[in-house]
């Protein structure tokens, strides 16, 4: 059974940082394109940002370049994301995902994603 297990949120002040970590179980994602979403209360679900299987290439929503990095360790099935300069609107429940597919292209909408985690919270206050 495939697993995505997201750890490393919690309550920081505007201005810190935090970095979350993906594990993924139950098979590789080392040639799949792995991605962060996010979903503040009352709102859709967004991308953050997503990172190819292939070239390992990196894809940032614009609200937050410059201020995440989202990488990967294939050795350890694992996806992070360093958050900087957290501000308050980055509060919300934050989902890792993946795609089922090798070498895939990256996707922007929750629908091209087969795999998600439960989500861990990120709260920044002011």
């Amino acid at each position: 059974q495939v697993q995505l297990v997201e750890s490393g949120g919690g309550l920081v002040q505007a201005g810190g940082s935090l970095r979350l970590s993906c594990a993924a179980s139950g098979r590789t994602f080392s040639r799949s394109t792995r991605a962060w979403f996010r979903q503040a209360p009352g709102k859709e679900r967004e991308f953050v940002a997503a990172i190819s299987g292939s070239a390992g290439s990196t894809y940032y929503a614009d609200s937050v370049k410059g201020r995440f990095t989202i990488s990967r360790d294939n050795a350890k099935n694992t996806v992070y994301l360093q958050m900087n300069s957290l501000k308050p609107e980055d509060t919300a429940v934050y989902y890792c995902a993946a795609n089922g597919l090798l070498y895939s292209g990256v996707y922007y909408s929750p629908t091209g994603y087969d795999y998600w985690g439960q989500g861990t919270q990120v709260t920044v206050s002011s």
